[in-house]
């Protein structure tokens, strides 16, 4: 069983999290959720932080590849 590493699952939850907030705000519901969503550049900074906090979760997991290819 392939174990990831626990920094890369932290990382990619929180950008999932992240996206959701973006993803309504963007289809125009975010007045429903918090007036702040209101804004569609609201949405787009969540999405802007979901992107940056998956590619920052991807990281580790290149590393520990690296890692496991090194020790074959």
């Amino acid at each position: 069983m392939r174990r990831y590493p626990f920094s890369f699952i932290v990382l990619t939850a929180l950008g999932v999290l992240c996206a959701i907030p973006g993803v309504i705000s963007i289809a125009g519901f975010g007045a429903a959720a918090h007036p702040v969503l209101d804004d569609p550049m609201a949405g787009l900074a969540f999405m802007v932080s979901s992107v940056a906090l998956v590619g920052s979760g991807a990281f580790p997991l290149v590393i520990e590849r690296l890692k496991e290819n090194e020790q074959r």
